[in-house]
């Protein structure tokens, strides 16, 4: 699995004009499933994103989590995130998980993040989307479960 984090004041996810899922201060996590991926995988970002230490203590450092500042988690599937841009002027999706096989993960993800007491908003699966957000930093971070080592 690879997800974008962004740390957020706020942001919402519309469909079709309807806001559908909106967060005040916490993360916005884009996530893409790929073809192997399994529960595994999504057990080990859960855990690492809910105690990423990316928030401001006192001292104005980063060194508390979305578990320290009881912050929420506005939730994206995001499958270009396997887009391969190597050859030609078009992205190749032949590393994402197809649908049957990533929407299970998603939502187990989903799951994986409430049963830890984070307070989630999400978009919805395969919907066309719009994401709108205040970055606060700007913090951007990329994760991929492949590369735990």
């Amino acid at each position: 699995m690879r997800v974008i984090v962004q740390r957020v004041s706020r942001a919402q996810v519309s469909v079709e004009g309807q806001v559908i899922g909106a967060i005040q201060r916490g993360l916005l996590v884009f996530v893409g499933i790929r073809k192997e991926d399994t529960e595994k995988d999504l057990q080990w970002l859960a855990d690492k994103i809910i105690h990423l230490r990316i928030f401001e203590d006192t001292e104005g450092k980063m060194n508390k989590s979305l578990a320290d500042i009881e912050g929420e988690m506005l939730i994206i599937s995001q499958f270009t995130l396997y887009g391969d841009c190597r050859k030609g002027r078009r992205p190749g999706f032949s590393n994402a998980a197809p649908p049957l096989h990533a929407e299970p993960l998603y939502q187990q993800f989903i799951t994986e993040i409430k049963t830890k007491g984070i307070k989630v908003a999400t978009g919805v699966f395969q919907a066309d989307m719009q994401v709108e957000l205040i970055n606060d930093g700007p913090v951007t971070l990329l994760l991929d479960s492949e590369k735990t080592i």
